[in-house]
């Protein structure tokens, strides 16, 4: 068997979504609904703060960045990712304002100290974590002092999380993160200020409707399908 360093996103990139809406069919939401929600939370998150630079670090075929655009109209958005497959999906796209490039598995290349938020969803799970302190650090490089490292992750404590991504086919060699290895891996690679929020609760179907809109109050408990850490980088 290879080395994993990266898993190999090249051969899903023309059908990802669809691959991806079967596996989530449990949850009453379509792909695009986790791309978009996602986007609404890192937006509360920055609290109407005029956002200049972000980055989607693993952005993939670039849907998450179709949000940001409309959330963060002002802002110069790049997305980089392994699979220069997604990439080029993600260029065919379109996007105003936006720069897609391939990414070498090491060095994020962008200047110092140049992004305001970095945004990461599902990614690192797809990463060997031996690799984890040297990206971290990339990322932490490039963002500006007081600038956000925003990542999602898939949560393992939850037992219906575990059984979507044992049976997705892309996510066939990823490793979860817990969420106490992901505040310990921000911590390390110098970040300050770590919080971590649980999101996804109950399934978007209209039997619960009432009960997800109660989810905002349930950030801290760690059940959660899914979770966010944030990270700031001191300022000089």
């Amino acid at each position: 068997m290879n080395e994993r360093n990266f898993d190999n996103f090249d051969e899903f990139a023309d059908d990802y979504r669809n691959i991806h809406n079967k596996s989530i069919k449990l949850s009453g939401a379509d792909s695009d609904y986790f791309s978009k929600y996602k986007i609404v939370e890192l937006k509360k998150l920055l609290q109407g703060s005029e956002i200049h630079d972000i980055l989607d670090f693993g952005c993939g075929d670039g849907n998450s960045v179709v949000y940001m655009r409309e959330s963060f109209p002002i802002a110069k958005i790049s997305g980089i990712d392994v699979s220069e497959s997604s990439i080029a999906v993600a260029i065919e796209r379109d996007i105003k304002n936006v720069d897609f490039r391939p990414f070498d598995g090491k060095i994020i290349p962008y200047p110092d100290d140049h992004f305001e938020i970095v945004f990461s969803s599902m990614v690192f799970h797809h990463i060997a974590h031996e690799l984890h302190q040297e990206i971290g650090e990339e990322v932490y490089r490039v963002l500006k002092p007081g600038g956000k490292f925003v990542m999602f992750e898939h949560n393992p404590l939850n037992p219906m999380t575990r059984k979507v991504v044992r049976e997705c086919p892309f996510d066939e060699d990823a490793i979860l993160l817990k969420p106490s290895y992901s505040r310990q891996f921000f911590q390390k690679i110098g970040l300050k200020d770590v919080n971590i929020s649980y999101t996804i609760f109950f399934p978007r179907i209209k039997i619960f409707n009432f009960l997800v809109r109660l989810e905002s109050m349930l950030k801290k408990v760690f059940m959660g399908a899914q979770y966010y850490v944030v990270g700031v980088k001191a300022k000089k």
